[in-house]
């Protein structure tokens, strides 16, 4: 018989095994800072980053009932929040020479 060994991919203190890959720390994510309107009357959120993020609710696809009520909105102000521009690093790295 053969002995099958498991291994893991990653080892968990392996940089590439982090949870932000872009190394920020997850205490300096961004927050939600308030709420605007696009002019399709989408929701779009504010954050302290400077950043945007449409945050719409267009079930089945995108299910976010809770940016319809001002009340449940209200409650996301301060909130930590993922912003995918930060994530993907300064403009200059995805531009070429």
């Amino acid at each position: 018989m053969h002995k099958n060994e498991e291994r893991t991919s990653l080892n968990k203190d392996l940089p590439e095994s982090e949870r932000n890959p872009d190394k920020r720390a997850s205490s300096n994510r961004p927050t939600v800072t308030g709420f605007h309107q696009d002019e399709d009357g989408h929701w779009v959120a504010e954050l302290s980053c400077g950043h945007t993020q449409h945050l719409r609710h267009q079930p089945p696809w995108q299910s976010r009932a809770w940016v319809l009520d001002p009340g449940q909105r209200i409650e996301k102000i301060g909130q930590p929040f993922d912003c995918g521009w930060c994530a993907q690093g300064p403009v200059s790295d995805n531009l070429g020479d």
